[in-house]
């Protein structure tokens, strides 16, 4: 599906997230109108490894890695010089989004795609993310191509990454906690 350019929904290592081919610039356009959201808010992706996440960004400031190695929860950082992906990801300031996921599935469904993902929270804008399966709301199921079967028996809760912004001369801004 995500190779057709299909948007899917998926657990994450955070909360559900509504997900497609980071580099495909119609599938990110749906998953703007399928959140009713305004196409110059930026949003995350996810990859499997160090590796991946290079692909994606110019030149990873190495206080990037330090604060990688150093975070105990999901931790999306927003960095400088995106190259790579659907211009309609990357932000007005040249900046994209990424995360790196260590949560079993996410990490594999990654990993066998082979590319980032899209990873923006399951719920429309303004409305809460869908912690669990059972939150998410019957407009994205029948909105999205595909939903994985992955933990949807779950019922406890998670909480969004902590996102921090890293500049390439070394500046550190915290997003959200």
């Amino acid at each position: 599906m995500l190779r057709q350019g299909g948007v899917i929904l998926y657990p994450t290592d955070t909360v559900w997230g509504i997900g497609c081919d980071a580099t495909n610039a119609e599938a990110v356009a749906k998953v703007y109108r399928i959140k009713q959201r305004d196409d110059h808010k930026a949003m995350i992706c996810l990859v499997d490894s160090d590796a991946r996440l290079q692909r994606y960004v110019r030149q990873v400031p190495s206080v990037a890695w330090d604060l990688l190695d150093a975070v105990v929860r999901p931790t999306t950082v927003i960095l400088d010089g995106a190259v790579n992906l659907a211009p309609n990801l990357i932000g007005e300031d040249g900046s994209v989004a990424l995360r790196i996921t260590k949560e079993e599935f996410s990490k594999e469904l990654c990993y066998r795609f082979q590319k980032a993902l899209v990873s923006t929270s399951a719920n429309i804008s303004g409305r809460p993310a869908a912690q669990n399966y059972c939150d998410i709301e019957p407009e994205l199921l029948e909105a999205v191509d595909y939903v994985c079967y992955s933990r949807r028996q779950e019922k406890k809760p998670h909480e969004p990454s902590s996102i921090i912004k890293l500049t390439a001369d070394g500046v550190v801004t915290i997003i959200r906690k």
